[in-house]
């Protein structure tokens, strides 16, 4: 564990969210600082801690925190754990940005906001709605949640997967437990909300390596939605924040040329930055590298210099 690093927690209007804060390694005044979350069904334990360790060195502080309902955040009263709403999620983001702006160690002035994959999605509509984000990063992101739902689940049982969630919205309104889906599986023809072996094989190394006690399973609703989930449309609002979108090309779990294309639909001020390898491989190795000296990059560029 980092010896500088402080666990937090803080209201998200009645819910307790939790994390850590990472100073800049500087020290000496009010630092800028970089919130962070993770993506689908992760938590902040799977390879958070590098990229806020990366922003340190630059100076930059940051507040890496999990999602109401994952990790060591509490769910709200009378909601179930391990379900993912996007709007709920973004609400998050928007707590944790109040929650950094009032510490004395930090300039509230001079915040910047970083996701990946679902929560890349998050961040690009938080700093279309938000101008207290001075700078936002989204890494392999998730541009259509219809399409991506689509695109997981085959085209002959679309149809019977969204009658099972209505079936699922029936039976929690008479009071039964909400249904589960397994986020991962190895099993090829096996239902899983992410149906890939490049998801089984992320998530079984962060759980083996980075988390133990993580569960993997979400709620049926959390597919529901998924599917109802546009954040690309926010793009072209984001400006006249500065954008920086990191894509792997030959993502196939949130696909590259989405991205991409989404990318020409943002105004300036705004930058891209191509990774190799898959959607996972940003959080170890060369991607990594890029990925974090390039959020780190921007973050100096236009929080440091304000």
């Amino acid at each position: 564990m980092d010896r500088d690093r402080e666990d937090i927690e803080f209201d998200a209007e009645g819910v307790t969210l939790r994390g850590w804060f990472y100073p800049a390694a500087a020290g000496g005044r009010r630092a800028p600082c970089v919130v962070l979350a993770h993506g689908w069904a992760s938590t902040k334990e799977m390879y958070l801690d590098d990229f806020a360790a990366v922003f340190a060195v630059a100076g930059l502080a940051s507040v890496v925190f999990d999602f109401r309902g994952f990790g060591s955040s509490d769910a709200a009263a009378g909601k179930p754990r391990l379900e993912i709403d996007p709007w709920e999620q973004i609400r998050d983001y928007q707590h944790a940005i109040t929650y950094a702006g009032n510490r004395p160690d930090v300039d509230a002035d001079r915040i910047g906001l970083w996701g990946t994959s679902y929560s890349a999605g998050h961040a690009f509509a938080v700093a279309a709605m938000d101008r207290r984000v001075k700078a936002v990063v989204g890494q392999t992101p998730l541009i259509s949640g219809r399409r991506t739902f689509e695109a997981f689940v085959r085209a002959d049982i679309i149809h019977p997967a969204l009658e099972l969630l209505a079936t699922d919205r029936t039976a929690r309104a008479r009071g039964e437990a909400p249904g589960m889906i397994p986020v991962v599986t190895n099993d090829p023809t096996g239902m899983a909300a992410l149906p890939t072996a490049e998801s089984y094989a992320y998530f079984t190394v962060a759980q083996r390596d980075r988390n133990p006690a993580w569960r993997n399973e979400v709620t049926l609703r959390s597919m529901e939605h998924m599917y109802g989930y546009e954040p690309g449309p926010y793009l072209p609002k984001i400006s006249p924040t500065p954008l920086l979108m990191v894509v792997a090309p030959y993502d196939r779990l949130t696909p590259g040329e989405w991205a991409l294309a989404a990318y020409e639909t943002a105004a300036q001020p705004k930058k891209l930055v191509m990774l190799p390898g898959g959607h996972f491989s940003v959080y170890t190795g060369e991607s990594f590298k890029i990925a974090s000296a390039a959020a780190r990059d921007w973050f100096a560029e236009h929080l440091l210099a304000r």
